[in-house]
């Protein structure tokens, strides 16, 4: 079977990829390990959610809404959150941002992963010119023709599917990447983000909360029930190893002692997974007709939930680039157009990655004077209003233009 593309991994990034090319003419394959679970309507305990959430931004949303996927989201497992709140656990430096402060009625959204590659791969099933091979893996991938980067992508299941531009986005540990022999750079942060579901006492307030501790970062992100939040909790890989082999109420303890009991007592908690965090990024993103995308480009550390919104946006900009050369006669494997694409997403991956490092490296640093120079900076930025705006667009993406 002969396809314009190839989209390896059914992720959010290349499903979204996928729904976003609809309609365009293109005859495009997209190939997925397993089909996303439908969650239920209404999420009652914290067994009930999926480990893996994400801060949708608002250029997600635009991006998602244009789809037509964001629409097939139960409104039953959103969780728009108004406010933010971020503080020194070894100090007394403290930043909060308000939607209303802002102009904005909510600042974004709060989504299982699950639930939004549900919403994906539904819209996708709709589009008349996109194939699924679900559940299917690559087994192999040749090139049969250097001279116009002809492939032949060779499919467990024994199907064979040949075209001319093949885009990776099969996660971290990429396997067109690797086959492509593409250059990274990449380093281990020797931390681990242990993610879970928990009840807590009180109300979470729309609010997404963050401490900065001693050994990483706690997150509690708020779910659509008031008293459920998703927590992101980065530390040491001994610590993470400790905290996985607790038995529940000893962990509720632990992770309440950490929190400060901002949202008072954790009175239950869910499947616990600790995933080891690397910061990966390759020196280009597109080879001989092979594009990377999402976590398969780059992967940062997860203190302000931007990857998958990084994905996202890289998906945007290549299905726009490639509509662009469509309505210009180029081929979706045009090199000036997979050049182009690089040329606009480099650049702001590069920036919101250099962004997230420095604040890690922030910190961490264990100096005293650093410390209260740290806490100071925070709590005089906290009164600066201009700057926080500016700071909540850019992480917002409100300022972005999706067509």
């Amino acid at each position: 079977m002969t396809f314009d593309l190839v989209i390896i991994g059914g992720g959010m990034v290349g499903t979204s990829l996928a729904c976003a090319l609809q309609g365009s003419g293109l005859k495009i394959a997209l190939v997925e390990s397993q089909m996303p679970l439908a969650p239920s309507s209404f999420p009652e305990n914290a067994q009930d959610v999926d480990m893996r959430v994400s801060a949708l931004n608002r250029a997600s949303e635009g991006f998602l809404k244009s789809t037509g996927a964001w629409s097939r989201i139960n409104e039953a497992r959103l969780s728009p959150y108004d406010k933010m709140r971020i503080w020194d656990g070894v100090g007394t430096g403290h930043i909060q941002f308000d939607a209303l402060e802002l102009g904005e009625s909510y600042l974004g959204h709060i989504v299982e992963n699950r639930v939004t590659a549900n919403a994906l791969m539904t819209q996708l099933q709709q589009a008349s010119n996109i194939q699924l091979f679900a559940p299917d893996t690559v087994k192999e991938i040749e090139k049969i023709d250097d001279a116009n980067n002809r492939y032949l992508v060779h499919l467990e299941n024994g199907q064979m599917l040949m075209t001319s531009l093949i885009v990776a986005a099969d996660g971290a540990r990429s396997f067109v990447r690797s086959w492509a022999e593409f250059s990274m750079r990449e380093w281990d942060y020797q931390h681990h983000g242990l993610v879970c579901t928990v009840q807590t006492q009180l109300p979470h307030e729309t609010c997404a909360w963050q401490r900065f501790t001693e050994n990483g970062v706690l997150a509690f992100l708020p779910l659509p029930n008031r008293n459920l939040c998703s927590i992101v909790w980065s530390c040491p890989e001994e610590l993470a190893e400790s905290l996985l082999a607790m038995e529940e109420e000893q962990f509720n303890h632990e992770l309440a002692k950490a929190f400060e009991g901002k949202l008072g007592a954790v009175i239950s908690s869910g499947p616990r997974a600790a995933i080891p965090l690397r910061q990966r990024h390759a020196k280009s993103y597109v080879k001989e007709g092979v594009v990377l995308v999402g976590d398969a480009a780059h992967t940062i550390h997860p203190l302000a939930g931007q990857g998958v919104n990084l994905g996202l946006m890289d998906a945007y900009v290549l299905a726009d680039e490639i509509k662009q050369g469509l309505s210009r006669g180029l081929p979706p494997y045009d090199e000036q157009l997979l050049a182009r694409f690089e040329r606009r997403r480099m650049p702001e991956n590069l920036k919101m990655m250099a962004a997230m490092e420095s604040f890690k490296r922030l910190f961490s640093v264990q100096s005293p004077m650093l410390r209260w120079v740290r806490n100071w900076g925070m709590t005089k930025l906290n009164k600066l209003s201009f700057a926080k705006q500016h700071i909540a667009q850019q992480a917002m993406g409100i300022e972005r233009n999706i067509r």
